[in-house]
């Protein structure tokens, strides 16, 4: 979510063992039951293949801002994309981050029984017991540091993905600090994000931003910062 990616360090992961795997603009960080450097370098590399290919054939994919049509024989990744987008009504790069996190880790689940990924501020997490996640905010934030959220049990995999106005270079349309979802699904999840940071230019937006994202499909809990101000809904336990 931010340069030096410090906020990697965030999540309350002593038990299992950590490592990143790159491939060009690809950049996870990873906790598992033991290092799968091998098995997630050749998730992200089919993930990047499918979603290339695709982009090939259809290059509106890729830079529509509003959901858009399949062309036939999708592969399951742009399916799921393009199903988070139609959701939550943002074009299907913005589902992209959080996709790639739940597909690699879905596949790492076949090796390990709990699975961290995280992409940028976007994660995906199956775990068998209940873990703290810190909440980056920006380096001036007063929550930065001081705030986390308790994620429980999640033998079915869950994605905590997070949108940013003001910290991260994706892009958003909003001011917000932090605008984080919880859902089943990490592709739902990122693409929800999305749009409730775009609605908040302000303190006074984040139950407009809430409003938003609980309304979508599969959203199960909200959490917007901007500045001093904080707001959340849903199954966001604050610690």
């Amino acid at each position: 979510m931010f340069k030096e990616r410090a906020y990697r360090d965030w999540v309350d992961s002593e038990d299992l063992v950590s490592f990143e795997v790159k491939e060009r603009e690809t950049d996870l960080f990873i906790m598992a039951a033991r290092n799968l450097t091998d098995q997630a370098r050749g998730s992200i590399l089919a993930c990047r293949a499918d979603i290339e290919r695709y982009i090939r054939k259809d290059p509106e994919f890729y830079t529509s801002l509003a959901p858009v049509d399949l062309k036939d024989n999708a592969p399951a990744i742009i399916k799921a994309m393009a199903d988070a987008a139609a959701k939550a009504g943002v074009g299907p790069m913005a589902a992209v981050a959080g996709a790639v996190a739940e597909f690699v880790g879905r596949d790492l689940m076949a090796f390990s029984d709990e699975v961290i990924v995280e992409n940028g501020g976007d994660i995906f997490i199956r775990s068998a017991k209940t873990r703290k996640m810190g909440i980056y905010a920006g380096d001036r934030s007063p929550f930065t540091g001081n705030l986390a959220i308790e994620i429980g049990l999640s033998e079915k995999g869950l994605g905590v993905c997070t949108s940013s106005g003001t910290v991260s270079h994706s892009l958003s349309f909003g001011n917000a600090d932090a605008a984080l979802i919880v859902s089943d699904s990490a592709a739902l999840a990122d693409a929800a994000a999305t749009v409730a940071g775009n609605a908040v230019k302000s303190g006074d937006d984040i139950k407009k931003g809430i409003d938003l994202a609980r309304s979508i499909e599969g959203v199960k809990g909200v959490l917007i910062i901007i500045g001093d101000k904080l707001g959340s809904w849903g199954e966001i336990k604050l610690i």
